[in-house]
């Protein structure tokens, strides 16, 4: 896997005089963008545009034999000084208010400024490639990182291409688990999600290859905009605390999620992409407009909406594979004091923790559980809600964990503990808040909670062995 980085031959500059460099140009050839002038390049050009005069301050990294599960391989080895959650959410809640109304180049400029070579840009394949476009014209080193689902429509793979050649990059490519593919087409055949939903399919294909990516990040770079999803992407900030991944430094708030485009429109995008030449998806001439998986994915019609032609079979407002969950806004009077959509406080999503080395246990399985003072062996258990951003999060690590305790003498289990068992996981079982870990021990009838917000396998894995 290799770095994706461009460099420019410069020093560095305070980013206002970058900015006024950039309005004070006196090309008079130079077509217009908003403020922006750009020179005039030939058909077809891969050369740099130098608006800056930095130097790059990271090596360029070639592919590398050997397998790594995050984009930054050894960021497990790096200590950082712990930063409360509610500062994290205070400082960037304050830093979206102060660049509301700047332009995704000022945006870009800041992100790559502050976070360095602990940020990458998420490409999907289609108008992602204005950010790297963006990051390119800030004269700093980019990285950039995209998810292969195995089911990508030819056009896309040869975008990806044409966009390494263009910017003289490495694309860094994460898959999904082969074992995890395998098992659900096995199980369900290769269309399961026109018959229950695409949900699971993209947890197994897209989530959890994105959790492993952001993992080795301390920020990540999207292309959502406002006006992408109806119900789901009205609110997005420029910058933010990510609401359901975690980064290197494991936990609540250890993620920051960079939004240089939320406030521009579709046709303003468009509009920069042919101003400034780039290399596009060819399906975009042929009517489509969101692309995702090929089978999941078609044109519209004109007049429909961009994100109509995803997932067409589901509701239309609710349309995310699970990349941006933390979107999702509902309507408050259709809502429980557990934040979920239906009468009697249970969620409509589908289960988590699915795997056959997680029991999932029904209410007099966890009260016998905790009532027993001599188990047979000791018992790991999370207490969770499926529809809860945090348990969702961990949910990897977890069925990791499950699956590295396997045949070791430690059970792992699952109850789910919203809804009717709300009231009784907080009174018997210390729920605090979703996710709550619980370790039974062999020889004691009452449970030890796990204390860490990081919920990483090495550290869940530490907390069983030092206890077990």
């Amino acid at each position: 896997m290799a770095l994706a980085v461009t460099s420019s031959s410069s020093s560095t500059a305070a980013s206002t005089s970058f900015f006024s460099r950039i309005a004070s140009s006196s090309d008079p050839k130079a077509p217009q963008f908003g403020s922006l002038k750009v020179p005039e390049r030939p058909n077809g050009s891969s050369g740099v545009v130098n608006l800056t005069q930095r130097r790059s301050l990271v090596r360029r990294v070639n592919a590398e034999p050997q397998r790594r599960d995050s984009i930054v391989p050894l960021a497990a080895t790096i200590a950082t000084p712990e930063v409360s959650e509610k500062q994290d959410e205070e400082d960037y809640e304050q830093l979206a208010r102060d660049l509301e109304n700047a332009s995704p180049l000022e945006i870009m400029d800041k992100a790559l400024e502050k976070f360095g070579n602990d940020i990458a840009i998420a490409f999907s394949g289609a108008e992602d490639v204005a950010l790297i476009e963006y990051a390119h014209l800030t004269g700093r080193p980019f990285r950039v990182f995209s998810l292969d689902t195995g089911r990508l429509n030819p056009e896309t793979y040869r975008l990806f291409d044409d966009v390494e050649k263009r910017y003289g990059i490495h694309i860094e490519y994460m898959f999904p688990d082969a074992v995890e593919v395998q098992a659900l087409v096995r199980t369900k055949g290769l269309f399961s999600f026109y018959e229950d939903g695409h949900q699971e399919c993209c947890r197994v294909r897209k989530v959890r290859p994105l959790r492993r990516a952001l993992k080795g990040l301390k920020a990540w770079i999207t292309g959502q905009r406002k006006d992408q999803s109806p119900g789901t992407r009205s609110e997005i900030p420029v910058v933010q605390v990510d609401p359901v991944f975690e980064g290197m430094d494991g936990g609540i708030g250890s993620l920051v999620k960079w939004n240089p485009v939320a406030n521009v429109k579709g046709n303003d995008i468009w509009t920069f992409l042919r101003t400034m030449n780039v290399p596009v998806n060819a399906l975009h001439s042929q009517g489509y407009v969101s692309i995702g998986c090929e089978p999941c994915t078609r044109p519209v019609l004109p007049g429909q909406h961009e994100r109509e032609g995803r997932w067409w079979w589901e509701d239309a407002k609710a349309k995310e594979c699970g990349l941006h969950k933390g979107n999702i806004k509902q309507d408050a009077a259709q809502l429980n004091g557990n934040g979920v959509a239906h009468e009697n406080g249970t969620a409509t999503v589908p289960d988590i923790f699915d795997t056959q080395n997680v029991v999932s246990l029904s209410r007099s399985g966890i009260e016998n559980l905790a009532k027993s003072e001599e188990r047979k062996e000791p018992w790991v258990v999370v207490l969770y809600a499926p529809w809860c951003q945090f348990c969702q999060a961990m949910e990897q690590s977890y069925v990791e964990l499950a699956d590295k305790l396997a045949g070791s003498g430690v059970k792992v289990g699952k109850f789910r503990a919203d809804g009717e068992q709300k009231e009784y996981a907080k009174s018997e079982l210390q729920l605090g808040s979703f996710p709550t870990i619980l370790l039974f021990p062999k020889h004691s009838s009452r449970p030890i909670k796990y204390p860490s917000e990081k919920r990483d396998v090495d550290s869940l894995m530490a907390f069983v062995n030092a206890l077990r």
